[in-house]
């Protein structure tokens, strides 16, 4: 059977990203995949920079750069555990927690990890490389008669490829997903194999 409609965004995780350069080369690693409660909705658009050489009146040359893909998150709220593994944070002695413009300076990246339900059964993602920018603060008093309306947090994203030699950006596992990988989709991050002549 296949699938027809998507529906539901749930089950939003990320794990922390490690890039260990030797010898030229990039290794990526993830730590724990972490929950992200209280995902509301989700919308990424993938973009690609083209270039073309014009040539004997036609479209000679045609190149595509590295894809990449950006959109927004709305959560209930972004979890401090989120905000303090990419720096946003650092809790003083007293667990104050504190902005420092010198800890934006580096960018952090983490996995980001979700799903859709569907009509056959839950598609899982995975964003390998992933940076958010930060959420405003905002807030309002309650209605009349004590009436509170939720507010959400929205980040944007932006995924981008790994630095790996496999440039890896973006992962899906389905219904034809061997039935481990999808079991463990958050136990780990699961990066591909491929069986060489395969």
């Amino acid at each position: 059977m296949s699938k027809k409609v998507k529906f539901g965004l749930k089950n939003v995780h990320y794990a922390v990203l490690t890039e260990t350069v030797s010898q030229g080369s990039t290794t990526s690693s993830y730590g724990t995949v972490k929950a992200w409660p209280g995902a509301v909705s989700m919308s990424m658009q993938a973009s690609q920079d083209k270039t073309v050489f014009r040539a004997d009146d036609s479209d000679y040359y045609v190149s595509y750069g590295e894809g990449q893909y950006t959109g927004t998150l709305e959560t209930a709220l972004i979890p401090e555990d989120l905000k303090e593994d990419l720096g946003w944070v650092k809790r003083d002695d007293d667990d104050i927690a504190v902005e420092s413009s010198d800890d934006y300076k580096v960018t952090k990246y983490v996995a980001l990890l979700f799903e859709f339900d569907n009509d056959e059964k839950a598609v899982r993602h995975v964003f390998y490389k992933t940076s958010f920018s930060r959420a405003d603060i905002s807030g309002q008093t309650t209605g009349e008669g004590g009436t509170i309306e939720p507010q959400t947090e929205t980040v944007n994203i932006t995924a981008v490829p790994r630095a790996d030699s496999d440039h890896y950006i973006h992962a899906y596992a389905d219904a034809e997903t061997d039935t481990t990988k999808y079991n463990s989709w958050y136990t780990a991050v699961q990066v591909p194999t491929f069986t060489p002549g395969g």
